[in-house]
């Protein structure tokens, strides 16, 4: 799949977000990369969570939510599975960005 393609799935799977969400969504940018600094990460959060932020937060680069390109493709076999996996990582990133740690995700089905 091409580079242009997965970052239009990325795309679809932001504009799936509700709305009430991604408006309070706090200088984040979320990019694609095609490789992944470490074997096995579909996605990364970096940054400073929304619920870690205090009256000092100010004067920062925004937080990245890189989406994997080349790791994603390795583990789907179809369009539709990366369609399906992107729109997963999506919303794991975005919930981290919101505070969210690994394990709950895991507990709510979004790992």
């Amino acid at each position: 799949m091409s580079r242009e393609r997965f970052e239009e799935l990325v795309g679809d799977a932001l504009d799936a977000i509700p709305a009430e969400l991604l408006d309070r969504m706090s200088n984040v940018v979320v990019l694609v990369e095609d490789d992944a600094p470490e074997p096995g990460l579909l996605g990364l959060y970096e940054g400073h969570a929304l619920t870690d932020r205090g009256w000092d937060y100010s004067g920062v680069l925004p937080d990245r939510i890189t989406i994997f390109r080349n790791p994603t493709l390795r583990i789907c076999e179809t369009e539709e599975d990366v369609v399906d996996e992107v729109a997963i990582t999506v919303v794991h990133e975005i919930a981290h960005h919101f505070g969210i740690p690994d394990e709950r995700l895991h507990e709510l089905g979004w790992a």
